[in-house]
This record gives C-alpha cells, sequence and structure tokens, in this order.
C-alpha cells in the first residue's frame, strides 16, 4: 500500500483535508461507498491531526514544560502500518499490550459501577417501555490526544441526557492513527453512573480510508492452541478498565467467506470470554458470509450469521446500516423472530452527523405511533447538537441538546405537534437509577465556565470532566402549570456545587410544578429532603413534591403530596436552605420529586435550585480520607510545571476525589476531580517565590461532604 512518509495513507489524507465526506457525501458519491463514512468527521479529525500545518509561535512565548498528558488509549490489533506515525500520534499493538506496562492506566480506568435501572410510568401517552431502544455512537474527540480526564474548556459534548439511552458506542479510530478504541474514564463513569453501558470500538477501515486486509488477519488470528488471542486482549482491556464490550465494525473489503467464518468465530469467542463479566457486543452491518464487504440495510440470509448462527448467538445486537428501507427493516424484525431474538436487539442506523434535528428520517418505519415499534435505533453522531452551533457556549448546547432528545416543546410530558423530527422522548420510556438512600442533585453537568463550592467560585478556569456529573432529572423538563410556561433550564451564571444550577424564570402567573426526578427511594421516619436555592427576581414560594405512588397511566399527572419548605437563613451569594422532615411518610416509597413554585404578585421571577439531597437525618460522619497522595512525575520549566498525582483510595463509598492547590495567601484552589485515584495537571503555575507547590485531595460522598485531605508537595527547581 502506498504511504506517505508520515505512515498516512495518501488517499484518506487528501480526501479528509479537503472536504471531510459525511457518511451521505459517500453514499451520493458511490467511491468509498456505504459504511466508508462512518470514518465521517471523526476520521478528518484524527487523520489531520497525523500531519498538522506548523502554528508560528511568538518569539516571546514563555516556554512550557514537558507534556506529561494522559490521552485515551488506541491500538492495531497486531501489526502496525508502515513508515512512522504523525506528531502525536503513537503506533501501539493491542496484542503486546499488558496493564502493568501501561503508563497510563491509572487515568484511564473508570470505577463507577454499571447501575440498575427501572423504567418509572412514562410522562406522555406516545413513549414506549419494552420495545424500541436507542443506541448512539458518538466521537467525544479525535482518536490520537483524546484527553483521559476532561480539560481545560467548557466546549466539550456533555451528554445528560442518558435516561433514553440503552447503549454508547465511543466511536473513533483512523487508519493513520489506531483503530481499537478504550473509552475514557470520564465517559464510562458519567454513563455507568445512569445504567448505561459503554463500549469500546473496533474499527477496520474501508480501503478508500486506508484500510489493510491484514488487520481483520490480525483481529482473528489463532495461536497454535487454537485460541483467540485478541479476543483476550479485548476482553482484559475492558475488564482492566472497566468498560462494557466492544463494537466490531469491519469494513475492510476483499476478505472470502473462509475470513468472514474465521470473523464469526472471532466473535463467538470473544463473547464466550467476555460472559462471565457482563460483556457486550455489537455487530455492524458491513462484512457478510462472502467474507465481502456489502452493507444489506437489513438483518439477513448474508449477515444473520454474526447474530446468531446454529450453535446459538454470536452478537448480542445488530447496527444495521443506513440503507434500509421500510420493508428491509420489517424483513429484518420478523427474521430476528425466526431466530428466537428479539426484533428491539436491531439498532436501525439513523445519520445526525450533517443536519440532527433537520435530517429526513422514515419514522414510521421503525417507531411507528399506530403499532408496536419495528426495530430499535442508533444515532451515528448525535453531538451534531454541538457541533453545528456558532454559540458553543454549556448553555446554548443544553438548549440544542434538550431539543433533539425532548422536542421543540422542551417538555416530555406536553410534546409539541410533531414535524419532521420524532424526539425520543416522545416515543422511548427514560430509565432512571435512583433506588436508595443518600441521593443527591447539584445539577452539574460534567463541565461549566467555572467551579463552585457552597456557593463561592474556587476556580474561575473553565472545565470539562464528564465524571463529574450529577444523575440530572432524566424528563427535562416537565412543567404542569394552568398559566404561563417559565422558561426551565441549566444555567451556567451561578451554581451552588459543580458549574450549573437549575433556573426557572419568566412569568409565573400560577403555581407551577417542575418535575426533577423518577426515584424508588425508601423513606423512614427520619428521611429529610433538602434543597439549596436563590431567588434572585420576583417573589416566590416554595414546595416540595414527594410522589408515594406512580400514575395510573402513561400521560397521567403525578400524583405528589406537596409539603411547604421553610427557607432557614442566608448563605453565600443568596443561596438559602429549606429542609423538609418527611415522618409522615415513613414506610412508604418516594416515586418522583419535584417543586412547586409560586409567585407573590405579578412580577417576572427568576428562580434557582442549586442542590437537591433526600438522606436519613441522623448524625452524619464525613467520609475516609484517602492517603499517600504522591507526586509521580514531573516537568518544570520557568516557573510553570506538569504534574502526575496518584493517591490510595478511601475507605469506604465515594463519589469522587478533588485536588486543590494551596496557596501561599492561605486561599485553595480547586485543581480538578476524578473517580480514579490519579490526576493530572498540565500547568501549574508558581505563585510568586514561594518555594514548593502545595497540594491536597480530599474524597467526597454522594452528599457533597469532604474528607480531611491528604496533602504533598512540590519543590520548585
Amino acid at each position: 500500500m502506498s504511504r506517505t512518509d508520515n505512515g498516512a495513507d495518501p488517499r484518506t489524507t487528501r480526501s479528509l483535508r479537503t472536504a471531510p465526506p459525511t457518511r451521505r457525501g459517500v453514499l451520493a458519491a458511490g467511491a468509498g461507498a456505504g459504511a466508508a463514512a462512518l470514518l465521517g468527521a471523526t476520521g478528518a479529525a484524527t487523520e489531520a491531526q497525523a500531519a498538522p500545518a506548523p502554528a508560528p509561535t511568538p518569539a516571546a512565548a514563555p516556554a512550557s514544560p514537558a507534556d506529561l498528558s494522559p490521552y485515551a488509549s488506541y491500538w492495531f490489533p497486531d501489526s502496525l502500518p508502515h513508515g512512522a506515525p504523525g506528531p502525536g500520534i503513537t503506533w501501539r499493538s493491542l496484542k503486546q499490550w499488558a496493564p502493568e506496562a501501561d503508563p497510563d492506566l491509572a487515568y484511564n480506568t473508570a470505577t463507577v459501577p454499571l447501575a440498575p435501572r427501572f423504567t418509572p410510568v412514562p410522562p406522555n401517552a406516545g413513549a414506549r417501555r419494552g420495545q424500541a431502544r436507542i443506541s448512539s455512537l458518538v466521537s467525544f474527540g479525535p482518536t490520537a490526544q483524546n484527553p483521559s480526564q476532561g480539560s481545560a474548556t467548557a466546549d466539550h459534548y456533555a451528554l445528560t441526557h442518558w435516561a433514553y439511552l440503552d447503549e454508547l458506542v465511543f466511536w473513533g479510530g483512523s487508519s493513520g492513527e489506531g483503530i481499537v478504541l478504550a473509552p475514557n474514564a470520564p465517559v464510562v463513569d458519567a454513563a455507568h453512573r445512569h445504567g448505561v453501558p459503554v463500549l469500546g470500538n473496533i474499527f477496520l477501515p474501508p480501503v478508500a480510508y486506508g484500510g489493510d486486509l491484514q488487520w481483520t488477519r490480525d483481529l482473528v488470528q489463532r495461536d497454535a492452541l487454537g485460541r483467540f488471542p485478541i479476543a483476550e486482549k479485548l476482553v482484559q482491556v475492558a475488564r482492566t478498565y472497566g468498560f462494557d464490550g466492544w463494537f466490531v465494525n469491519a469494513e475492510t473489503d476483499g476478505g472470502d467467506s473462509s475470513l468472514a467464518a474465521r470473523m464469526r468465530e472471532f466473535l463467538r469467542a470473544l463473547r464466550a470470554a467476555g460472559a462471565p463479566y457482563g460483556l457486550r457486543i455489537t455487530w455492524y452491518d458491513a462484512m457478510n458470509s462472502t467474507g465481502r464487504v456489502g452493507w444489506q440495510g437489513a438483518l439477513n440470509q448474508l449477515n444473520q450469521e454474526f447474530f446468531e448462527d446454529r450453535a446459538g448467538r454470536v452478537a448480542d445486537t445488530v447496527f444495521v446500516d443506513f440503507r434500509w428501507t421500510p420493508q428491509t427493516l420489517a424483513d429484518s424484525a420478523a427474521l430476528a423472530g425466526r431466530l428466537g431474538r428479539s426484533r428491539h436487539e436491531l439498532w436501525a442506523a439513523l445519520d445526525m452527523e450533517s443536519n440532527g434535528w433537520n435530517s429526513n428520517v422514515r419514522w414510521d418505519a421503525i417507531i411507528p405511533r399506530d403499532r408496536d415499534h419495528v426495530v430499535s435505533f442508533g444515532f451515528y453522531r448525535p453531538e451534531w447538537t454541538r457541533n453545528h452551533l456558532t454559540d458553543r457556549s454549556p448553555g446554548a448546547f443544553h438548549r440544542a441538546d434538550d431539543r433533539f432528545w425532548t422536542g421543540e416543546s422542551l417538555d416530555p410530558a406536553h410534546p409539541a405537534p410533531e414535524g419532521t423530527w420524532r424526539a425520543p422522548a416522545t416515543a422511548v420510556a427514560d430509565r432512571s437509577t435512583i433506588t436508595a438512600l443518600p441521593f443527591a442533585c447539584a445539577f452539574n453537568t460534567g463541565h461549566g465556565e467555572r467551579w463552585y463550592e457552597d456557593g463561592k467560585v474556587t476556580s474561575d478556569t473553565p472545565w470539562n470532566h464528564l465524571g463529574l456529573q450529577d444523575r440530572l432529572p432524566g424528563r427535562r423538563w416537565v412543567v404542569e402549570t394552568s398559566g404561563a410556561r417559565p422558561s426551565v433550564t441549566l444555567d451556567f451564571a451561578k451554581a451552588w456545587r459543580g458549574g450549573s444550577s437549575l433556573l426557572v424564570s419568566g412569568p409565573l402567573s400560577a403555581p407551577a410544578v417542575i418535575g426533577l426526578h423518577c426515584t424508588r427511594l425508601p423513606l423512614t421516619g427520619s428521611t429529610a429532603l433538602e434543597l439549596v436555592h436563590a431567588t434572585e427576581a420576583g417573589s416566590v414560594t416554595v414546595e416540595v413534591g414527594v410522589a408515594t405512588r406512580e400514575p395510573a397511566a402513561p400521560g397521567e399527572p403525578v400524583p405528589y403530596t406537596w409539603l411547604k419548605a421553610p427557607v432557614q437563613g442566608s448563605g453565600q451569594g443568596g443561596w438559602r436552605t429549606s429542609r423538609v422532615g418527611l415522618p409522615a411518610l415513613a414506610g412508604r416509597t418516594a416515586y418522583g420529586l419535584a417543586v412547586r413554585i409560586t409567585a407573590r404578585g405579578n412580577r417576572a421571577v427568576s428562580w434557582r435550585l442549586g442542590a437537591l439531597s433526600v438522606r436519613d437525618d441522623t448524625a452524619r460522619r464525613r467520609p475516609a480520607a484517602p492517603s499517600a497522595l504522591t507526586v509521580d512525575a514531573s516537568a518544570q520549566q520557568d516557573g510553570k510545571a506538569s504534574v502526575r498525582l496518584s493517591w490510595r483510595r478511601a475507605a469506604g463509598p465515594v463519589r469522587h476525589y478533588e485536588l486543590y492547590r494551596l496557596l501561599p495567601d492561605g486561599a485553595r484552589r480547586f485543581l480538578g476531580g476524578t473517580c480514579g485515584t490519579a490526576l493530572h495537571l498540565p500547568a501549574v503555575n508558581r505563585a510568586g517565590r514561594e518555594p514548593a507547590a502545595a497540594f491536597e485531595v480530599r474524597a467526597v460522598d454522594e452528599l457533597y461532604a469532604a474528607s480531611a485531605p491528604a496533602g504533598t508537595t512540590l519543590p520548585w527547581s
């Protein structure tokens, strides 16, 4: 294969640097047909990054220390491309990978277990339980140099509508970088907190995108004992890093039926090795039983053996190529039934990359309103909700993302008249993981312009880290009122904790009920509910609602019991606390939580909810402290340091850890957080002439109480 000196395929590099093709563009052109364009903008970003144009450096620019940044892991199955990788790219062989030799392992390991979920009664009659499900293929960053633990920008695809997802695929890969991708820890931790499995990606690229059939053969190779060593490595990676399985996308053409048979055997071996650990496999409709790549747009006789063969289950689900038609989906559903499988184990692919909610989708072929759903569906690149924006501020992103998932009404209980877009919330039931006390939510989305603690800014640096995201309300936003509906948004101008809060604003001519979380919380005589809130305009009274039963049917109102929320004192920035004891509900289960706001007078209101918690109001202990905070590596230059730190896990339950800098004047500055036990700081600046930079790490529990610190220092050289 002809390649440039830096190892990239010249066809790939040239096509992606000019006008990166979308899937639709490639389908129309016919070159690199069909699923070739799954590479899409991900390939564009990664391949273009392989040989970036040199940027001019000002003569007086301050020097930076050596880069110690950890990045999400990516590999080739075994053999590496010819030539040499481009700048910022490391070629690795998965076959040679070993956890003990992985320098970034601690930064890439997810620690939040996959939470069990339940399905509450849907808020509208059109949302179905137990039928279609949703998968999403998302590129959170480039293949190479995708930060392991977030970064110093709020411009990030901070997915929060986990309630409608059944599976997330960490999409990416390219022939110039690597084709086996492990999800980074923040994505997995956030998804697991909401009960969503995350799959790594195996992308065997089309020849037109630099694909080499040798990589397919490497993937399915057998050893002398007949085992599949790469299958065993894939299971080891998923277990070690803490994610849930693999999306297998074999798009390199040129194979034969023997290679297809080997691929099926490989999938069976991968599934068997992963089954004891709950790992799952999604197969993409590309390679068929002839060994050639021929996208079917269906489950049919040419590809069913990768889903189910005579010996039983091969893959857990199939992502059906974009070529589907209403008839091929109906036939696919029927075939799945004849195979003894659920039709909802088939994902009908929907291309969101170019047009998002403006896409032309034949919804009735998948999720008809007047009969049972035909199959499930999968969004390809729903991060369009961020990428298409001119204003990519966090608030603008979440307004767009809410519209994508909920619809133009921004209220799943009151859908707008349907146009061309059928929002997931109008068709698919939401799920929740809130089943145990204590529970708390500070409405933190996992990114922000600043970091707040108890209403006070402790860092004015923009940030993103999905692992710090709260379990947000799944139904955004159900509002019941007989008057004008107020605006309900996640807002980033002010927060109690993290980077955001819930803002209710606008005219309030009648009381407004804002539905919050769906729960299954056992209530006792000592259970208490607490709100932290602030009134910024107008005057309001606040009540809290606790539902001790579910609605009788989908679309029926939630039967809340209303309790007054007396205000206690005044906190930082006008924040006030309201605490409500729930002894009258002891022995019952809380099925839902809400607030009801009533305005005094006719003025518009602006009311902010910073935190909500439900807990047994008994004596609280601070969480146990971590220990042995250590500087593992550092690089210094001109009063700036890049630092890697690690610590020993605290005993007992921990939600996450927070790292701080102690400044000479006694101030404490938030540097970052993680669910794991290691954190990289890319740029620590010397404060004046301090002899050493002082750090401390604290464990944080589910109610955001912080432990005593563990500390260490980094002497300045």
